[in-house]
């Protein structure tokens, strides 16, 4: 089954905010959209979630349109908005039950309450709980429904690596239960180790979608010019001025000085010709490094490559 969100157009008065995001999210996968400040993530939800309706292009949420699709179709989809939309004078365990009574199959209380580690704080008002404890708690009202398919805006905003690695688990069980996940974050380290798919939006358009893997090029063809590998070296002395502008590839200086000891970063290797080149302005400047190390591109590095102005 998939979940399709169409090229869609969302204008709030003349300002157009996405204009070219065609995105697709499966069953049993994590699709992680990510993107500056302003790139069109949060937008790119309330279109899919039918709380906007898109000025052009087409929505598709479980084969309807969910922006003219009534309560069956919302049953069926889990929703954590990223100001958690929550009453605040109302405890998260008369929430919890009331938000399981409108359903027909909701998820376990208890089990939702261990697995999030809500226990503590169930009969504590929502408006004095921590930014972190009332993020589980929107996280649990957002899955309390039994979804096949669940939206989360910044999911683990403000919350500590504890309860962040609660929030991690929770979502592998989910996508090993065959549960749809889509989900913003600024963490890219964590939308790394989360993601089955990758969407990166940038100024409302999709500028690089993709796996992990694809993305940052782990796995692909050693010529591929995604492969490209950032190598790293210790140098044994100081470089001299000509020794730098002599170098085959820009040099990254990785150490506080240009010293002896100092580390030295390659940023593209993408070929054994490319080391080969390194190798000959090694001998060439007598050099011989006491350390060489490879560091595989991250989701980070692709990410700061296509935000860049």
């Amino acid at each position: 089954m998939r979940y399709a969100v169409g090229t869609a157009s969302s204008a709030r008065g003349v300002t157009e905010i996405l204009s070219g995001v065609d995105l697709t999210a499966r069953r049993g996968e994590v699709t992680v959209i990510i993107g500056p400040n302003g790139a069109g993530k949060t937008t790119t939800l309330s279109c899919a979630q039918g709380l906007l309706r898109p000025s052009a292009g087409s929505v598709q949420l479980l084969g309807q349109d969910p922006y003219r699709a009534g309560a069956d179709l919302r049953a069926r989809v889990g929703v954590m908005l990223q100001d958690g939309g929550l009453p605040q004078s109302v405890k998260p365990r008369t929430l919890l039950t009331h938000v399981a009574k409108l359903h027909r199959d909701p998820w376990p209380l208890e089990d939702l309450v261990d697995r999030l580690d809500l226990s503590a704080f169930l009969g504590t008002a929502i408006r004095r709980l921590s930014g972190g404890q009332k993020q589980r708690v929107a996280l649990a009202a957002a899955l309390i429904g039994s979804p096949e398919l669940v939206f989360l805006d910044e999911p683990s905003a403000g919350l500590d690596p504890q309860s962040r690695q609660l929030v991690f688990d929770l979502i592998d069980h989910l996508r090993s239960s065959g549960i749809g996940i889509v989900l913003t974050t600024h963490l890219l380290e964590e939308a790394q180790h989360l993601a089955d798919a990758v969407y990166i939006l940038k100024d409302g358009v999709v500028v690089r979608h993709g796996t992990v893997s694809e993305l940052t090029g782990i796995g692909e063809e050693p010529h591929s010019h995604t492969a490209a590998r950032r190598l790293c070296f210790a140098s044994p002395r100081a470089l001299t001025r000509t020794e730098l502008e002599d170098a085959p590839y820009p040099l990254e200086l990785d150490s506080d000085a240009n010293r002896a000891g100092a580390r030295w970063g390659v940023p593209a290797i993408a070929s054994p010709a490319d080391l080969t080149a390194l190798a000959r302005w090694w001998e060439r400047s007598g050099l011989f490094p006491a350390e060489i190390s490879f560091e595989a591109r991250t989701l980070e590095d692709v990410f700061w490559e296509v935000s860049s102005p």
